[in-house]
């Protein structure tokens, strides 16, 4: 019995101090949803009465070369990323990143005379006083490696030392959002990766992750886009509820509740992406080769020319 599903406050007290247990416990939930299902070879009968194809996939090719090689790269790149964001601060000298406060896609901490070293307003929405809060940081002067990392958090992220975890008394190069976010885009690649298949469109690619027989009602009322687009939503749509209510109201979310969000929305976006690349009509002889629930058939229309 996993503790992890049968104690739900068991990581959520632990959110706040601990980024490295929040991380771990949310690769155990991801893998505990995917226990005891994985693609197999299912054999498909060749409708011609001579028996079964041995080795077919569900979705009638013979092999899933594509959806593996697609899902492994991008899987691997963001799990990189998401390692060095831990590696990096674990690495450098204690505290050799002081406490930051950014602006998202801008460069804010190249050197010393970056924006963010400046002695902003305590009291504004972007920036402080840099001085007040450990000295002055560049990210140039890091080992290249560790540089390039912090250099990628500074570019891509505010950097805000109230919304990010510190290692080693080093602030983490993204904030909790950003590590929610990879977190949930690995894993969603992996999660394409056991379970997707290529079937012609992106919207039976993403739901090939389905046991056909789950979603055949889908299939029987072609209601497939909407499936794809709920679950899409159901994804994002809490990340940006909680983002765009802070920045637009007083109000001010957690470093629990913006990895929780970063991490679904990571995760239906690997899970998307992983869907979309994978998704090839020439690996299939024509649209009705591909095998789909409920015995649906996909087929191109050919519109008058007028």
């Amino acid at each position: 019995m996993c503790i992890v599903c049968q104690k739900e406050g068991l990581i959520g007290g632990l959110v706040e101090d601990s980024p490295i247990v929040l991380v771990a416990g949310s690769m155990v939930v991801t893998v505990c949803a995917l226990k005891g299902s994985s693609v197999v070879k299912d054999t498909l009968k060749d409708g011609s009465g001579s028996g079964f194809i041995p080795d077919a996939l569900k979705n009638g090719r013979l092999d899933r070369d594509r959806e593996i090689k697609i899902s492994s790269i991008l899987a691997g790149v963001s799990g990189l990323l998401l390692l060095m964001f831990f590696v990096s601060p674990l690495m450098l000298h204690e505290g050799t990143v002081p406490e930051l406060s950014g602006r998202a896609n801008t460069i804010d901490y190249m050197n010393e005379g970056s924006w963010g070293n400046d002695e902003h307003p305590e009291d504004g929405r972007l920036g402080h006083n840099q001085s007040a809060h450990g000295g002055y940081f560049s990210w140039s002067e890091l080992n290249p490696v560790f540089g390039f990392v912090y250099a990628f958090g500074d570019i891509n992220c505010h950097q805000k030392h109230d919304r990010s975890w510190a290692l080693n008394d080093n602030q983490m190069p993204v904030c909790t959002r950003d590590i929610g976010i990879f977190s949930g885009f690995f894993m969603g690649c992996l999660f394409f990766r056991l379970r997707g298949l290529n079937r012609w469109t992106v919207r039976d690619s993403f739901l090939s992750v389905f046991d056909d027989d789950s979603i055949e009602s889908v299939y029987l009322t072609d209601r497939r886009m909407r499936l794809m687009m709920l679950l899409l939503l159901l994804g994002i749509v809490p990340m940006a509820i909680d983002g765009f209510t802070q920045l637009l109201t007083d109000y001010e979310s957690t470093n629990g509740v913006r990895v929780i969000t970063g991490f679904m929305a990571g995760f239906v976006i690997g899970w998307f992406v992983c869907s979309a690349l994978s998704s090839k009509p020439d690996l299939f002889e024509s649209p009705s080769s591909v095998v789909l629930p409920a015995n649906s058939r996909l087929s191109l229309v050919d519109y008058p020319d007028e």
